[in-house]
């Protein structure tokens, strides 16, 4: 792989990268919030691609230049040097005929291994990965952690809330500021071993590698078939039911179901409020 091959990798992971920032795609990687600087590093990247580009022309260019002005071409980029004994000099002074570079117009080919940096290119051009889903959530144990605080619910019946702030006040406040209000939120459905429904949000410190699930246990007036990873949109009220998360031992809360209906899987399929 020569400098002008590198220029190009460059160039396209670096549009690759604002292709993703522009668009919706870089929310099945990172979080929201990390958009800015996803898009600056496309630029740096496609900057020092050009860079890359304009160096490489300027030294060819020299090096075109430079049998003019140090005498015959001897076709190594040097000028036919004539020793005091009437031989030949051809390697040019300060020149190992070794075949290594010794600053005079000679380079080395990167191992062909280097190729296979291309591969995670080709995969971030032409795949998009899915968002993690049921299988990833029910072999995780649950992220939620007890809330700094409980606000004031919204007003509104039903009142629309974040799968992560429903689990925490059901689990770590017991319900008390849910009072007997109707609550709707959001997410996608997962089956444990046993058959028994969780509504999912997979919540996110930085980006897919760290994200960890938060469950809420579903109980009451279920669909008749429930699909792991279809969305749901549902609407119930506080259960004081509750489960351990198998795999971390976790609080699990649940919600009685009043009413579920199917939804399309959202734009933005993670959820940060957790820590946010």
């Amino acid at each position: 792989m020569n400098r002008q091959a590198q220029a190009a990798v460059l160039f396209l992971l670096g549009g690759a990268m604002l292709h993703a920032g522009t668009t919706d795609l870089y929310l099945r990687y990172v979080k929201a919030g990390l958009r800015p600087l996803l898009l600056a590093a496309g630029a740096v990247l496609i900057a020092a691609a050009l860079a890359t580009v304009w160096y490489e022309l300027r030294r060819s260019r020299a090096a075109r230049q430079r049998p003019a002005d140090d005498g015959p071409y001897d076709g190594h980029g040097q000028g036919e040097h004539k020793r005091s004994d009437g031989h030949d000099d051809r390697h040019g002074e300060g020149e190992r005929s070794d075949g290594q570079d010794h600053g005079h117009g000679h380079s080395h080919r990167e191992p062909r291994i280097s190729w296979l940096l291309v591969l995670p290119l080709f995969a971030l051009i032409l795949v998009a990965p899915p968002a993690l889903g049921s299988y990833s959530a029910m072999r995780t144990g649950t992220a939620l952690q007890p809330p700094l605080a409980y606000p004031a619910l919204p007003s509104g019946d039903p009142v629309r809330l974040g799968l992560v702030d429903y689990a925490g006040r059901a689990a770590y406040g017991q319900g008390r500021s849910l009072g007997n209000r109707t609550v709707e939120i959001k997410g996608f459905v997962a089956l444990d071993s046993g058959g028994t429904p969780y509504l999912v949000r997979m919540a996110l410190n930085c980006c897919a590698a760290d994200a960890q699930p938060v469950k809420v246990g579903l109980s009451g007036k279920l669909p008749p078939v429930l699909q792991p990873d279809s969305w749901l949109d549902v609407t119930g009220t506080y259960s004081g039911k509750r489960t351990k998360d198998p795999v971390n031992g976790g609080i699990v809360p649940f919600l009685d179901v009043v009413r579920a209906r199917p939804v399309p899987t959202p734009s933005d399929p993670y959820d940060e409020s957790w820590n946010s």
